[in-house]
């Protein structure tokens, strides 16, 4: 059967599927910063672009080291426990769950202004669904129309930037000096700069998107993303609250706050660009959906190979897409906007504390991987205080936020703690089984038979689980080392049976190995050991030929962490796991 080969993105697709969602933040979070930082907002956007800059470096060395899917869940998964990872994985698909149903409402919302007849409700159904059909096309197609909306939207703010420019240079600047002499509202400058900060900080949710697909990027490409990015962001936000302070009076902003940007255009250019703005917010906005279709693709396939989700999401069609992921991520938004009521501030509470704690975790996941790869080769790197910094910041956004509206986070709770039972079950999945089993045979003895039927399902969807081998590549490593092996297998994966491996061209004493393995053999009674000893090269090749020889996916297979002189890149050995 012939393999299907997936073309690569080239910067302007990558930045445009990634770029829809981070851009369409201008169109409110100026409104937003200036509400609680007034005439100081543009210096909060600014501190903002500051902390995004040192999150490029961050998400930059993190991503260059281990280029595979999956953003903060990756990199937690190769340095630490998988329940830590599954924690950023979670905390990822509920912030684009919350990204997709608000900016398909926000959407809609723009378009009911121009069309009052419209229904929201029923429109933003058909906008999650629409971009779930194209999703299922694949993401080169999600690509093209992402460029179409990507390109649109830079162009209006352009036009807009330019169009407040000629209004300020024939008007003066009456209504900046105006503002700029208001009474702080939220008590003194510093306070009025630290709740503007935490609003602004809304502005660079989808700053994480490129790193869960990157595996669909051509090389080279994933850093310019972030570049792009931060450009963006570091230039309209500020640049575009000034412009807000030069030309709308602060006492006009909170009656205008949900379509700034069309009072804006029309204050500069008329009714022709407040038009334009709003069928801009309406492409932009619709664009971020399908950020977040693609993003949760990419990671809940690699959460599902990992076996914290069911195996039943890794079906594909003729496309390479997984369309079971898709739909099930439709019906999950779908459900969310009824059961909030399409109520806004209730998801925007799980958006904004979901994707701070993300990247407040891709942090942690930079430090770990100074700590615990540090020989790992990587193209470039974030200074230690620089990342203890951004964390900080993030931190003091999170703080911030639950200051702004502690309800939000009430609700962010509220789906965040069914989200992580439901991956804390499928974690620990066979030992509930056997939970099960035993309640079954001491609670229902006078139903014997139907105790043994049970009891003989659950047994065998017990082996099974348990029956998936897993491997692990040494280089003649000590006990210890094998000793911490088998602690991680143990303590993070379902499986009775471990495969260790020694790939080698020459001769060695393997007696020393077989003894100790021996001795770990009978301390983890619960694993059963096989030792191998494969003549060859280790590299992408044997491990594509041992993959399909014994039928393990190349995610169950695990490495130490290679040094500087190793020949390959993480990123070429298919998704082998480091764990040491």
């Amino acid at each position: 059967m012939k393999e299907l080969v997936h073309k690569k993105l080239n910067q302007l697709q990558a930045t445009a599927i990634c770029g829809n969602d981070i851009s369409s933040s201008c169109l409110y979070v100026s409104a937003l910063t200036i509400l609680y930082a007034g005439q100081y907002a543009w210096i909060s956007l600014l501190i903002v672009a500051v902390v995004l800059f040192l999150f490029r470096k961050i998400y930059g060395e993190v991503v260059g080291a281990i280029p595979l899917n999956g953003g903060a869940y990756n990199v937690l998964l190769n340095t630490s426990t998988k329940r830590l990872a599954s924690l950023a994985a979670t905390l990822t698909v509920l912030s684009y769950m919350a990204t997709a149903v608000i900016s398909a409402s926000e959407g809609m919302h723009y378009l009911h202004g121009i069309f009052e007849g419209l229904n929201v409700t029923i429109a933003t159904v058909l906008v999650l669904i629409l971009f779930t059909f194209l999703a299922i096309l694949g993401i080169g197609e999600s690509a093209f129309v992402a460029v179409i909306i990507f390109v649109t939207h830079i162009a209006t703010l352009s036009l807009l930037v330019l169009a407040s420019l000629w209004f300020i240079l024939n008007n003066g600047l009456d209504t900046f000096h105006l503002n700029w002499e208001t009474p702080i509202v939220h008590g003194n400058i510093k306070t009025a700069l630290f709740l503007g900060f935490s609003a602004a900080m809304l502005g660079i949710s989808g700053f994480e998107s490129s790193a869960n697909f990157v595996e669909e990027q051509e090389p080279g490409v994933f850093p310019k993303t972030l570049r792009n990015m931060w450009a963006l962001v570091s230039f309209f936000n500020p640049v575009i609250a000034i412009l807000l302070i030069s030309i709308i009076p602060l006492t006009q902003v909170g009656e205008n706050k949900e379509s700034l940007l069309a009072f804006l255009g029309e204050t500069t250019g008329g009714s022709w660009l407040a038009w334009l703005i709003s069928i801009d917010a309406v492409l932009v906005l619709c664009g971020a959906v399908l950020t977040s279709f693609v993003g949760v693709s990419g990671l809940l396939n690699r959460m599902t190979l990992d076996r914290i989700l069911p195996n039943y999401f890794l079906k594909q069609n003729k496309r390479g897409s997984h369309y079971r992921i898709v739909i099930s991520f439709l019906i999950l938004c779908i459900s969310v906007l009824f059961a909030t009521n399409g109520h806004l501030e209730s998801l925007a509470g799980v958006y904004t504390f979901s994707f701070l704690a993300v990247m407040a975790l891709f942090g942690l996941g930079n430090l770990l991987l100074k700590f615990k790869r540090r020989k790992l080769p990587r193209p470039e790197r974030a200074r230690g205080i620089s990342v203890v910094i951004a964390v900080l910041f993030i931190i003091a956004a999170f703080i911030g936020n639950m200051k702004l509206n502690i309800a939000s986070f009430y609700t962010f709770l509220q789906y965040m703690v069914p989200s992580l039972i439901f991956v804390g079950i499928m974690l620990n999945r066979v030992m509930l089984i056997k939970l099960l089993i035993d309640a079954l045979e001491y609670f229902y003895q006078p139903l014997r038979r139907m105790v043994i039927v049970s009891n003989r399902y659950l047994q065998n969807l017990s082996v099974k689980i348990n029956s998936q081998e897993f491997v692990f590549f040494t280089k003649g490593d000590d006990i210890a080392i094998l000793n911490k092996v088998l602690q991680y297998v143990e303590g993070n994966e379902t499986t009775k049976k471990l495969k260790i491996v020694h790939v080698t061209n020459d001769f060695i004493n393997s007696e020393a190995i077989r003894r100790d393995l021996e001795v770990l053999d009978r301390a983890y009674d619960d694993l059963s050991i096989e030792y191998l000893e494969i003549e060859g090269v280790f590299g992408p090749e044997i491990i594509d030929e041992l993959s399909q020889k014994w039928n393990i996916p190349k995610n169950f297979m695990f490495i130490g962490s290679p040094g500087n002189k190793f020949s390959y890149r993480v990123s070429d050995l298919g998704g082998v796991r480091l764990i040491m």
